[in-house]
């Protein structure tokens, strides 16, 4: 990756991290919905440094476009000024909530730490429709799978509570 590349993927990565905190530190629900889209756009810009062009296409489309859109919906009709009070919950819940994110931290800092190839020499097949789907259908075909299963599942788990409360 050149200078250019790297300054851009550390600016994205901060604006991913801040879009993060805000997300979840906001006592509004519409500033944290901001947040969020901050975020996911920034995460699209880390793809795009990554080339991985179709990932970020797929992260704005769906997600920024989509998801975020549904979230502001459902806060405008809730009522954006709508407020969270401050969580009141004991310390040990808060210090064991601690303990597992410094530890998955450290977990995922250690494994990059022995990560031996460079950025971008992993595949070149990343972050393209081809690799996508040779990953998706062929290493991954039982997962993608169960997880077509779940969500048929929860399909028609859900138009059967909504029919038995129409009735």
């Amino acid at each position: 990756m050149t200078s250019a590349g790297t300054i851009l993927f550390v600016t994205t990565a901060i604006f991913s991290m801040v879009g993060a905190l805000v997300t979840v530190s906001a006592r509004r629900p519409l500033r944290a919905a901001i947040g969020l889209l901050v975020h996911i756009v920034s995460l699209a810009g880390m793809f795009l440094t990554l080339d991985a062009q179709l990932l970020a296409a797929i992260q704005l489309l769906v997600y920024a476009g989509a998801v975020v859109v549904l979230f502001v919906f459902v806060i405008m009709l809730i009522g954006p000024a709508a407020e969270v009070g401050p969580i009141q919950g004991r310390i040990a819940s808060r210090t064991m909530s601690l303990a597992v994110t410094i530890a998955i931290v450290l977990a995922v800092s250690t494994s990059l730490a022995y990560y031996d190839l460079p950025w971008g020499a992993a595949s070149q097949e990343f972050g393209t429709v081809e690799g996508l789907g040779m990953a998706i259908y062929s290493k991954a075909l039982v997962p993608f799978e169960v997880i077509s299963i779940t969500l048929l599942v929860a399909i028609v788990g859900a138009v059967a509570v909504a029919r038995s409360r129409t009735e």
